[in-house]
């Protein structure tokens, strides 16, 4: 689990994406060495493992609640890959402003 550096949600997903987003990371030709090395550190020192007990359930660690505004209603968004876990309230704000490029992707493919 790692919260969203700019988004304000956390991204939960197994070893193999987080894998893959260092290989983007180490891959950016936006980067310099010395920023690639800080970027992965801060992503990996951001990073918690998780697992779910015999119920399903897992146990969110409190800094990364507080990162990403939860405390009332979540909501669980599937994204490919990884789910995201978001505060019910900030979600609704996200997906209202995404509205638009939502419907014009769906248009575009014919959906």
């Amino acid at each position: 689990m790692v919260p969203h550096p700019k988004e304000g949600y956390l991204m939960v997903m197994g070893r193999e994406e987080l894998s893959r987003w260092e290989q983007r990371i180490q891959d950016s030709p936006a980067l310099t060495p010395a920023k690639k090395r800080e970027a992965i550190r801060m992503f990996f020192g951001a990073a918690h493992a998780v697992t779910a007990d015999k119920q399903g359930r897992i146990l969110l660690p409190e800094k990364h609640c507080e990162s990403a505004g939860l405390g009332g209603e979540v909501v669980f968004i599937g994204a490919r890959s990884r789910f995201e876990i978001w505060s019910r309230d900030r979600y609704e704000a996200a997906a209202s402003s995404s509205l638009a490029i939502y419907q014009e992707a769906a248009e575009a493919i014919g959906l």
